[in-house]
């Protein structure tokens, strides 16, 4: 099992609790992963935002759990909190419904239990302060069960009783993940493969961004060579080559400039684009770019990220991508931005979304997001094959997945 370290966060199990107000979540919380994450209270309403907390859940291993605000939440900000406790069900994988054994099953929690059935989740309906129901444990167990249909998995996060078997229920949940490759699975051993980081205000310091860690691990996975160089660099690194490289890959900022350099008889794609294909939604992606050719003075666009982080004076989602798009139009086009876990729910404003790559969301998000776009009949792209469509690439950028021409040429 991969460490934490090594694990990105959309790769990691998404593990959400959700009930009314003291059922017991955090203390629940606290008690599987022995630390105190959560702030534990008898106040009700402690948690006010969902709370997420990367670690490492033995026997499952690396994963995301989330402390969600109590579905009985009052007023008007307490419907807000409400709205983001079930926005957290559009990236969780196990749901664990949390509510307190004695006080019994309420409206509040059956909702939010017809919420996770209708996204079809494996959950756990768990039945906190087991320890305080001193005589007929197992009648009051019996009738819950009958009463819900399905078993109530008892548990007292005061004293520990069963969250060791909680903790192997929840690991049996787990969803089989089907392993996917950005590129790997198009290499063969010793390959060579040209990546090209620029180095500039955006990129963090001292750091690659993930999609291009994630590529290197890919490439030295498949036993392939991994040549990392700057676009100022490209054309002096691919001529001190010994041989011609499979592929070249690049971050999307500097498409253009790298497509002039890297000749026609090598392949060329993107880490966004690439990211778009391990996400499994790349056909769908490419499908909706025409609509480019479409927009209108006054239209409105919605440009999305996964992630949230410090805005550079020429940042890519706010500044570039609306430069290159109106020049590239001429239309008086309008943006709004969205990032981290505020993608609306409500498109019909909007006459396209430009997404990021993803690579801080997990596939079960990425999938929900195109969802609403596509249920909406709002097109959607991502930065990757916007960027190469507006700069007359993308077929080129395609060059790797065969599929993806066809659908271009056809």
């Amino acid at each position: 099992m991969s460490g934490l370290n090594q694990t990105p966060k959309g790769e990691r199990v998404q593990i959400a609790l959700f009930g009314r107000r003291n059922a017991g979540k955090s203390s629940v919380i606290n008690a599987l992963t022995g630390q105190e994450l959560a702030v534990v209270s008898e106040v009700k309403g402690t948690t006010t935002d969902p709370v997420s907390k990367a670690m490492e859940l033995l026997p499952l291993g690396p994963v995301t759990v989330t402390d969600t605000p109590g579905l009985d939440d009052k007023g008007d900000l307490g419907q807000l909190r409400i709205q983001k406790a079930y926005g957290v069900l559009n990236h969780t994988e196990i749901a664990l419904l949390v509510f307190d054994i004695c006080q019994g099953f309420s409206e509040f929690d059956r909702a939010v239990l017809d919420q996770i059935k209708a996204r079809d989740l494996p959950y756990l309906i768990v039945g906190n302060q087991i320890d305080r129901v001193e005589k007929d444990r197992e009648a009051l167990l019996q009738r819950l069960s009958e009463e819900l249909g399905e078993p109530v998995f008892p548990v007292s996060a005061a004293t520990g009783e069963g969250i060791a078997q909680l903790k192997e229920k929840i690991a049996s949940l787990a969803p089989q993940k089907e392993e996917k490759k950005l590129i790997g699975d198009l290499l063969s051993p010793n390959d060579l493969v040209v990546l090209v980081v620029p180095i500039d205000k955006a990129a963090p310091k001292g750091r690659l961004i993930l999609p291009q860690q994630q590529t290197i691990r890919d490439v030295l996975e498949a036993g392939a060579v991994s040549v990392v160089t700057k676009e100022t660099e490209l054309k002096q690194t691919l001529q001190s080559l010994g041989k011609k490289p499979k592929f070249v890959i690049t971050d999307s900022q500097v498409f253009a400039k790298v497509a002039a350099v890297t000749p026609a008889d090598i392949p060329m794609t993107s880490f966004s684009i690439l990211m778009a294909r391990y996400k499994g939604d790349l056909e769908n992606l490419v499908r909706d770019i025409r609509v480019v050719d479409s927009l209108r003075d006054g239209d409105l666009v919605l440009i999305s990220e996964g992630c949230t982080h410090h805005r550079q004076c020429d940042d890519i989602g706010t500044v570039k991508i609306p430069r290159w798009l109106k020049e590239k139009t001429g239309k008086d086009i309008r943006f709004e931005t969205s990032s981290g876990t505020g993608f609306p729910q409500d498109l019909s404003r909007y006459r396209m979304v430009i997404h990021c790559g993803g690579c801080m969301l997990n596939a079960k998000e990425m999938a929900y997001r195109m969802a609403c776009a596509k249920e909406q009949g709002i097109p959607m792209v991502n930065y990757g094959i916007l960027i190469a469509y507006l700069q007359g690439i993308l077929l080129r950028s395609a060059e790797p997945f065969p599929e993806v021409q066809a659908l271009l040429k056809g």
